[in-house]
């Protein structure tokens, strides 16, 4: 038995050897061209070359192909804010909603950007105005919390849902007015965020309402807005 067992161990060993160095099978030419013009599509999105967005997709690119972030074209597009490039993009039928390892989609980018123009050219794909970031958040949060008056002037008209609560008890409204510094654009966001149905009475976990903020943080326009 022992003998056997001798004699037996550099078969195994050999044969264990011939696994670990066998060569990986070679891609096929087609699945080297598409991820060339994979990497060509995400390129030019990210680069904003809406020619090139177009000819890498004519080229057999993948329309949801991702980089190591799991970023879509469109969602390199919106959060560089090229506006032709998303509208080549969505004309074929790209994704809005695709998340990406942040939890971020092209549509909830534009909440953090501000761009107005991004936000037009991404509604006709339909995105879901409800899918939430990693905070918990929808697009009108983070704007209201950057000031980005003309972005939040224009999204309360899509029907977003302006009372939505983050993960850290916030709306929009709240962001606004702890977030921001009082001045002329949060004055607006809140003015805006109020005529379109935000509940000033709503509390953050710790139960303190939005114009509880502004009167700690001594805001006094934003106390009057808030006070109607």
């Amino acid at each position: 038995m022992r003998r056997r067992t001798l004699l037996t161990l550099p078969l195994l060993a050999a044969a264990a050897g011939c696994a670990r160095t066998a060569p990986a099978p070679h891609p096929s030419q087609e699945e080297i061209v598409t991820e060339t013009a994979d990497q060509r599509l995400l390129a030019a999105a990210a680069g904003g070359d809406a020619a090139q967005v177009r000819a890498a997709l004519a080229a057999g690119a993948h329309l949801e192909a991702r980089d190591g972030n799991q970023r879509t074209a469109l969602l390199l597009a919106s959060a560089a804010d090229h506006v032709e490039a998303a509208k080549a993009l969505v004309a074929a039928g790209a994704d809005p909603d695709a998340l990406d390892d942040r939890h971020d989609t092209p549509w909830l980018v534009t909440g953090v950007t501000g761009s107005v123009a991004m936000l037009e050219a991404l509604l006709p794909a339909e995105p879901d105005l409800t899918i939430v970031n990693r905070y918990g958040g929808i697009s009108v949060i983070p704007a209201s919390e950057r000031g980005h008056v003309d972005y939040v002037r224009r999204v309360v008209q899509t029907g977003i849902d302006v009372n939505h609560v983050n993960n850290l008890g916030w709306t929009a409204l709240l962001e606004c007015v702890v977030l921001g510094d009082g001045s002329a654009p949060y004055q607006e966001i809140a003015r805006i965020l109020t005529a379109a149905g935000a509940r000033v009475d709503i509390g953050d976990n710790d139960g303190v309402d939005a114009l509880e903020h502004a009167r700690r943080r001594v805001y006094g326009e934003l106390v009057t807005i808030l006070s109607r």
